[in-house]
């Protein structure tokens, strides 16, 4: 690639690689690292155990401390089922706007951010611009703190602000629930449901967890939020469960019940203490459960962890949005994101990124061209701002 391809030429290529969190992201980063490389500038992979997959992160400019890193994640949700109008794997354009899965969350960032290399290296940035891309992020995150680690391991000069670039309309979001998760498995007892009180019926014992979910909902609904929780849609903490499997026959009670117990925790509670919860009324189910049949139990496989991100006083990465965008609103999103992970080891993050999270995970995904070209803006102004 000896020639700078447009941040359009890039997120067309980006779209094109159907990494669905559930297959491999290799063919986008092999892409990503040569196309760094014909710049001169070597990337680094962070692979997963399975090997099928990795992060990537790179530095770009001078060896000092106290640049910017751009980080997005290369993973998308699935198109299954989904109605789509034309290929979600390529980019479309119609009425002014970029349709493609990915466009909006978040492939149209890495494709700016990759663009703005060959114009930071043209430029002679002074300080240096980072970029980080990882994997499984809409699993829960999940590769992002490993490949933050990798960078702060490794030695690389330590960014002084972390723009996180999931789509929030180009303006400067400073906060975001923290979010967790369960897969819970329940195995039950199988017998004919003629004498079902001798047997164990998992997705009946998985319903009262369910239940006690709805009533937790229903009680941080109700209550007051304090000033912090308050700016939050919603302002309280909220409990979901969005798939269930389980059960044989409609005739035999069920053996197996799996489902995930999700979280989206405000500022002013515990994401510890609402595990404790969960797990003290799954020992409270599990213990019913095994007065009917010992070898009955429940299995719980913590997914994922991600911390909430605080809004910083005098953060820089804050300041710098700001200064970018103009941007003077004050903006928190319900939403997990990379950002807490960022800030949890010790950077200045906020999130700022084009394109409406509304339209996010969506048949028909999109970005307007309006958002993508206001995204160059921001690009091309960082770089004379890293340039000074």
């Amino acid at each position: 690639m000896p020639y700078p391809l447009t941040a359009r030429q890039i997120l067309e290529k980006l779209v094109s690689f159907p990494t669905v969190s559930r297959d491999s992201n290799l063919d986008l980063i092999d892409w990503v690292e040569e196309y760094l490389a014909g710049f001169g500038v070597k990337a680094v992979r962070v692979p997963d155990e399975t090997g099928k997959k990795a992060s990537l992160y790179a530095h770009v400019g001078p060896e000092l401390p106290g640049g910017v890193v751009l980080s997005g994640h290369t993973d998308v949700v699935p198109v299954d089922g989904q109605a789509w109008d034309s290929d979600p794997w390529a980019v479309v354009e119609r009425d002014g706007r970029l349709y493609g899965r990915g466009t909006c969350d978040m492939k149209g960032f890495d494709a700016l951010a990759l663009a703005a290399v060959p114009l930071a290296l043209e430029r002679g940035i002074k300080r240096p611009l980072q970029i980080a891309l990882s994997r499984d992020e809409e699993t829960g995150c999940i590769g992002a703190p490993e490949m933050i680690d990798h960078m702060v391991a490794s030695g690389m000069p330590r960014a002084s602000a972390a723009i996180i670039g999931e789509p929030s309309c180009m303006r400067a979001v400073t906060g975001h629930k923290g979010g967790g998760g369960f897969r819970t498995h329940i195995h039950g007892f199988e017998v004919h449901s003629s004498i079902m009180h001798t047997g164990v019926a998992a997705v009946m014992e998985a319903s009262r967890l369910i239940h006690w979910a709805n009533e937790q909902n229903e009680a941080n609904r109700a209550r007051v939020p304090n000033p912090v929780d308050a700016v939050f849609d919603p302002p309280w903490t909220t409990l979901f469960v969005g798939k269930i499997a389980g059960g044989t026959a409609n005739n035999i009670t069920a053996k197996d019940c799996e489902f995930w117990m999700t979280f989206r925790v405000v500022p002013g509670e515990s994401m510890a203490d609402w595990k404790a919860a969960f797990r003290a009324r799954v020992a409270e189910v599990e213990a019913g459960m095994q007065a009917v049949v010992p070898e009955a139990w429940i299995e719980l496989e913590e997914v994922f962890d991600v911390p909430g991100l605080k809004p910083e006083t005098g953060g820089e990465a804050e300041a710098l949005v700001r200064r970018l965008t103009g941007d003077n609103g004050s903006h928190v999103v319900s939403y997990g994101t990379e950002a807490g992970q960022f800030q949890q080891r010790g950077y200045s993050a906020v999130i700022c990124g084009p394109g409406d999270i509304a339209q996010a995970h969506q048949p028909n995904e999109f970005i307007s061209l309006e958002q993508f070209a206001a995204g160059e803006r921001f690009m091309a102004d960082l770089v004379e701002l890293l340039a000074r």
